[in-house]
This record gives C-alpha cells, sequence and structure tokens, in this order.
C-alpha cells in the first residue's frame, strides 16, 4: 500500500510537473511573439492644402495620404531612388487649373539612413534636367537652386524648367529635407518659366512640411 500510494504521489507530482512546463513555455512564446511583433507603422503628418504657395485663381485639394508611391512616379523622382516599400507614404494636391503639387515621406530605418537618403535625392533633382535633356534632345532644360531651408535637419529647394518646341514650357519646384530619420520630398508645378516660379512662398511650404514631420 505505502509503495502504491508514493508511485501515485510521484506520478501526480510529474503530471503537476509537466503542466508547469507547458504553462510556462506557453507564456514564454507569447512574450517572445509580443517582443517580436512590429510597431504599427504611423505616417508622418503631411501639409494641408492651404499651406501650398496660395493660386491666383483657385483653391487648393488634397488626396488622401496613402502608402506607397504614387503612380506614376513624380517628376524627376523616377528611376527607384524613393523606397517604395514600408515607410513610405505620399499625398497629391491639385487646383482647378493646370498648378499641382505632390509630397512623399519616407520613414527611414535610422537617422544615417534618412541623412543618406537626403543626399540621393538632392543630387537626382540637381540632376533632372540634364536627365530630362537626355531623353528628349529636342527640347531645353535648366535648373537652379535656391538653397536652404532653416527647419528640422535643414532643407533644400530647386528649380528644374523645361521646353518643348510648339508646347508650353514648364516649372518646377522641389524641396527635399529630413528631420530626424523621416524625409520629405514636396513638388510644385505648373506650365511657365522660372519668373512664375513662386520661390518665397514655396519655400514657406517647405519649412512647415519640415516641421510637420
Amino acid at each position: 500500500m505505502h509503495v502504491r500510494s508514493a508511485r501515485r504521489r510521484t506520478a501526480r507530482r510529474r503530471t503537476a510537473l509537466t503542466a508547469t512546463a507547458a504553462v510556462l513555455a506557453a507564456t514564454a512564446v507569447g512574450t517572445t511573439a509580443a517582443v517580436a511583433a512590429p510597431a504599427a507603422s504611423t505616417p508622418p503628418r503631411f501639409l494641408a492644402p492651404g499651406e501650398l504657395p496660395p493660386h491666383a485663381s483657385s483653391p487648393w485639394y488634397a488626396s488622401k495620404v496613402t502608402p506607397g508611391l504614387p503612380d506614376p512616379a513624380p517628376f524627376c523622382l523616377d528611376g527607384g531612388v524613393v523606397p517604395g516599400g514600408d515607410g513610405t507614404y505620399h499625398r497629391s494636391y491639385w487646383t482647378e487649373y493646370d498648378t499641382g503639387a505632390g509630397q512623399v515621406s519616407v520613414v527611414t530605418s535610422s537617422d544615417d539612413s534618412a541623412r543618406r537618403l537626403a543626399a540621393q535625392l538632392r543630387e537626382k533633382v540637381a540632376r533632372c534636367a540634364g536627365d530630362w535633356l537626355h531623353d528628349k534632345p529636342g527640347g531645353t532644360a535648366s535648373w537652379k537652386d535656391y538653397g536652404t531651408v532653416d527647419a528640422a535637419n535643414g532643407g533644400r529647394v530647386y528649380g528644374i524648367h523645361t521646353s518643348m518646341p510648339e508646347s508650353e514650357p514648364g516649372i518646377h519646384l522641389f524641396g527635399v529635407g529630413r528631420s530626424g530619420r523621416t524625409v520629405t520630398v514636396v513638388q510644385w508645378g505648373e506650365m511657365g518659366t522660372f519668373e512664375h516660379a513662386p520661390v518665397p512662398a514655396f519655400k514657406a511650404t517647405v519649412r512647415q512640411a519640415l516641421n510637420k514631420l
């Protein structure tokens, strides 16, 4: 009797230990999963329509903030220079006339990654006039560096003018900047030349975009 009782107590102890181990293992798995689960990606703040350079004859309208890149890619920002995966968002803006704009923001993995991406985007925009002429040798194109924008980790503004024979010329402004690990590009464009570019107002827009990131 004593032997059978001892065996039963041993069996019950083993069962309890096995159950406890199973609970601990499940708890450990749950804890690991909770730690490893990626945090929800939150878009950075984007420009409101009223923060764009005022249009003389129309209000600005805007799409929703959308994950990924616009299709097609914005002028001067094609060719895969802007990553289109997780952490990339865009918003489009338009008026009742030919003036339009856009903003693309990329949340990178680190400040260093953002710094490198901002440098690549500035280089891409600075080369845009030459790249456009390479594809359209019958046209004319030129660009201007309008200098820096003092906000967040800094921004820079460029102007690109393009023209084809028997076609209306186009003028585009680009602002490229960074705040921490987030990079943003703001683009504005319409038919016209450099003299039609609202540079001071656009710089104010880029400053606002950087301060909102």
